[in-house]
C-alpha cells in the first residue's frame, strides 16, 4: 500500500487541473442503464480527485448516495474541497468495496490497471445490486494518429523506466465477461474520439502529474521537460497543442432474472 501512496502523493492538484474529463456521452450511456426512480448508491473506485463523479453528477445531480474510494489522501483532500456531498474512503478499493452494500453503479475510471483486477471484479460482481452497473472508463492517448503524442510516448518509453505505452492494453471486456460468467448479465462497450486544444505550457503541466513522468524525473532530472519543451514547440501552433483522444466505456449489466427475460 505504501508503493501505491508513493505513486500518487504529491501529485493531486496538477492531477485535478489538467487531466482531462470524460466525454459526456460515455455517462449518457450508465446513465441510460441507472434507475429513475429512487435515489442510487454510486461507488467510484480509485476515484482520484473525483473527475469522473464530477461527469456522472451534471447529469445525475448531487442528491445521490456518492461514495469515492482512494489510497491516495493528496487526491481524497483535493476531492473534498471539490465534492462535499461525496464520502470518502482513504485506503484500496478491496479493503473497502465489500463492506458497501447493492451499489447500484461501480465506477473504475482510469484506476482499475492500479489494482488486482481479477479480486476487485469478483468483489463488484458480489456486491452489486440487481441491474447493478460495474463501469471501466478509460481516456487514452491516441498516439497512433497524432506525430506528437507518438514522439511523446517514444521519449516515455526512452527516459522513464519500464515504461510502455501499452500499460494499460487490458482486454477489459473479456475480464468483465470471466468474472460475471455466472450471472445473467448484459455487456457494452462503447468508444468515440475526440480532441482537446491545450496550451503547450499546460500540457507540460499535465505531463508532470503523471506517475511515468516523475519516474522519468527521478531517473533523468529534468532532462526529460527540456526534451519534452522541445518537442511543444515543434508542434504547438499559436502556443497550442492538438491531443487525440480515443475514450472507452466497457460496462457490464448485472441482470436480475426477471429483466433479462423481459430483454
Amino acid at each position: 500500500m505504501i508503493q501505491q501512496k508513493e505513486k500518487f502523493d504529491g501529485l493531486a492538484k496538477g492531477y485535478d487541473l489538467y487531466r482531462p474529463r470524460y466525454p459526456e456521452a460515455l455517462f449518457r450511456e450508465i446513465y441510460h442503464w441507472l434507475p429513475k426512480d429512487r435515489l442510487l448508491s454510486i461507488i467510484d473506485i480509485g476515484a482520484g480527485t473525483g473527475i469522473a463523479i464530477e461527469g456522472l453528477t451534471n447529469l445525475l445531480g448531487q442528491q445521490h448516495h456518492y461514495t469515492a474510494i482512494d489510497i491516495s489522501q493528496d487526491m481524497i483532500d483535493i476531492g473534498k474541497q471539490k465534492l462535499p456531498w461525496v464520502n470518502w474512503l482513504h485506503g484500496s478499493t478491496e479493503e473497502h468495496l465489500s463492506s458497501v452494500d447493492n451499489p447500484d453503479l461501480i465506477m473504475a475510471a482510469q484506476s482499475l490497471q492500479w489494482m488486482d483486477r481479477a479480486a476487485v471484479l469478483n468483489l463488484a460482481r458480489n456486491s452489486l445490486a440487481d441491474n447493478g452497473v460495474m463501469a471501466i472508463l478509460q481516456n487514452n492517448r491516441d498516439y497512433r494518429h497524432n506525430e506528437f503524442l507518438n514522439e511523446y510516448e517514444n521519449l516515455l518509453e526512452e527516459l522513464s523506466p519500464n515504461y510502455s505505452r501499452h500499460y494499460r492494453d487490458f482486454d477489459y471486456a473479456q475480464e468483465l465477461n470471466v468474472a460475471f460468467q455466472h450471472e445473467s448479465v448484459l455487456h457494452i462497450t462503447l468508444s468515440t474520439h475526440w480532441n482537446m486544444i491545450i496550451p503547450g505550457e499546460a500540457f507540460i503541466g499535465m505531463s508532470r502529474s503523471s506517475t511515468q513522468v516523475q519516474r522519468a524525473l527521478t531517473a533523468h532530472g529534468e532532462q526529460f521537460i527540456r526534451r519534452l519543451k522541445i518537442l511543444v514547440e515543434k508542434y504547438q501552433s499559436d502556443d497550442e497543442l492538438t491531443i487525440l483522444y480515443e475514450s472507452q466505456l466497457i460496462m457490464t449489466i448485472k441482470q436480475n432474472k426477471y429483466r433479462a427475460e423481459k430483454e
